[in-house]
């Protein structure tokens, strides 16, 4: 009987390798998305925690000093930046973290995001409903803020749901009717933190984004949008402090009335 004789082996053809390198490539893209969203995701998550922290650790300064810190500015070195007592920036400046002894830092010594971006600060200038005449400036100096007492509530700190027909001081009439486009009144708010988001770096690339970066009392909070949205990319972070919140605060601990 004759041997059988072995058939020849048959190789993948250059239809099914394509199939092959496609379907791997699917895989190995949609592995890569998976990895860069959780990536992702966990900055997002970080930044949150580092802005509640540092609004805890302003809490903190506020009860062992009896007031509110200054923002660092570009030339502080992450420090308050004060003259007696009057903040060089009350609006534009960056949160302080040497003040606060807040721990991630740049090499310069500015508070940062989990992206490395410069955690910015304001705190409230002006005051309303003080009973007499207030010595000011009444949150970032002690002496004045125990003597114009718990009357005073803040005068100027707004956060807005868009910046489209916000002023250097009001949030304008977005929605049709004045006040509906507020997150906040004038008299709430004592401070505010926000991270400027993954592209902080770019300072802002959205008509709301920049509303924060301006300078001035009015900021723009709502969800993040992409860049494909109606009005752009939008991913900053932002936290405040209420007036409320700082004076049971300050009683609780002592420091006030």
């Amino acid at each position: 009987m004759h041997a059988m004789m072995r058939r020849p082996s048959r190789g993948f053809t250059l239809v099914e390798l394509a199939v092959v390198l496609a379907i791997v490539g699917l895989l190995l893209g949609s592995l890569m998305y998976t990895l860069s969203a959780q990536s992702e995701q966990r900055s997002i998550d970080e930044t949150r925690r580092r802005l509640d922290q540092a609004r805890e650790l302003l809490l903190g300064f506020a009860i062992a000093k009896g007031r509110l810190p200054c923002p660092a500015t570009s030339g502080s070195l992450g420090d308050e930046a004060a003259t007696a007592g009057v903040c060089t920036a009350y609006y534009g400046g960056f949160l302080p973290a040497r003040a606060l002894g807040y721990q991630q830092v740049d090499a310069s010594g500015y508070a940062v995001d989990a992206w490395g971006n410069r955690l910015r600060y304001a705190v409230a200038q002006l005051v309303t409903g003080c009973s007499g005449t207030p010595a000011n400036p009444h949150f970032v100096v002690a002496a004045n803020l125990k003597a114009n007492g718990l009357t005073c509530q803040p005068n100027d700190l707004l956060v807005c749901k868009s910046s489209t027909g916000i002023t250097g001081t009001t949030c304008g009439t977005a929605f049709g009717t004045s006040g509906e486009n507020q997150v906040t009144t004038a008299d709430l708010i004592v401070a505010v933190v926000f991270s400027t988001g993954k592209n902080g770096a770019a300072g802002g690339v959205s008509a709301d984004e920049l509303a924060n970066l301006n300078g001035d009392r009015i900021f723009v909070h709502h969800t993040p949008t992409t860049a494909e949205a109606t009005g752009g990319e939008f991913d900053d972070q932002l936290v405040w402090l209420s007036v409320g919140e700082l004076y049971g605060k300050l009683v609780s601990a002592g420091v006030l009335p």
